[in-house]
């Protein structure tokens, strides 16, 4: 039994978790000017959790013959046998009663924009059959995390910064643009969408930088918005030199170091972020 949950924990690649707690975090500590209670602050991690998982899993399901043509992707857990599509189906109904859970026990205000966030993540998924936006679907729904945050603490919109969500979203963008560039050609060969496959790698390498400079911005305006110090700055310079070197380290002619520049860059921006916004609030 242990073995199938770590196969199906690696699936849907359990760690990259680290993307979108930081933010769903963010948005609670900004929310209740420091660290919430604990009862609050496991609630959030339980529905991030939750809510990432089921939409992960949802996302190996309906992808499923896609990933079995695809060389990249052939090796995947339901494509290679490890995993049968009933086990896959048990992972995403138990996370996504998790999340609803969790929402529940919050406040009515987070269970009532639960469905839209969860629908969001999982609508993504089906995105790629039609729009070449995927990404920035993508980014709308992972937009939801500090809001979501927020809304665990405020127990209501009041105040939000919706600069948070907007930089999310345009980070988010941003880097999966670059990272669709790995299937660029088989997306295009299959009839699927992405920037990549419908502008070509050097065009969606362009957009993303256009995106990320937007989400620096963005990332700015949050902290005036939300008072925060000069250690918020910091964190801000430090998240600008991350996003100079994913771009620098990744080019259209040469994607080998991708994995650094999607996986290693993109969690320390989040995890940056976060210890920045909750150390601005602590000296405050």
């Amino acid at each position: 039994m242990w073995k199938k949950i770590s196969i199906l924990l690696e699936m849907i690649k359990f760690k990259h978790t680290v993307f979108a707690m930081p933010f769903a975090l963010m948005g609670a500590f900004l929310a209740g000017r420091g660290v919430p209670s604990l009862r609050v602050f496991l609630l959030v991690v339980l529905a991030m959790v939750g809510a990432r998982t089921c939409a992960m899993g949802f996302n190996r399901i309906v992808d499923r013959r896609f990933d079995a043509a695809n060389p990249r992707t052939k090796n995947r857990a339901i494509p290679a046998g490890a995993v049968s599509l009933a086990e896959s189906w048990a992972m995403v109904i138990l996370s996504g009663g998790l999340f609803f859970l969790a929402c529940y026990f919050l406040n009515p205000m987070a269970l009532a924009i639960a469905p839209f966030a969860l629908a969001l993540t999982l609508i993504y998924s089906l995105t790629k059959r039609f729009t070449w936006l995927c990404h920035v679907v993508l980014g709308v729904a992972l937009a939801f995390s500090p809001l979501g945050g927020w809304v665990a603490v405020a127990g209501s919109l009041s105040g939000y910064p919706w600069t948070l969500s907007l930089g999310v979203l345009f980070w988010v963008a941003g880097f999966d643009c670059i990272y669709a560039c790995l299937d660029a050609d088989y997306d295009r060969e299959v009839g699927l969408y992405s920037m990549p496959a419908k502008l070509g790698r050097k065009r969606a390498f362009r957009l993303a930088v256009f995106f990320h400079v937007i989400a620096f911005v963005f990332f700015i305006l949050t902290g005036r918005l939300s008072g925060l110090g000069g250690i918020y700055y910091i964190g801000i310079a430090l998240t600008g030199a991350a996003l100079f070197y994913q771009h620098l380290v990744v080019n259209p002619k040469d994607l080998s170091r991708i994995q650094v520049s999607f996986f290693s860059m993109n969690g320390l921006i989040a995890l940056t972020l976060f210890m920045a916004t909750w150390l601005s609030l602590l000296v405050a």
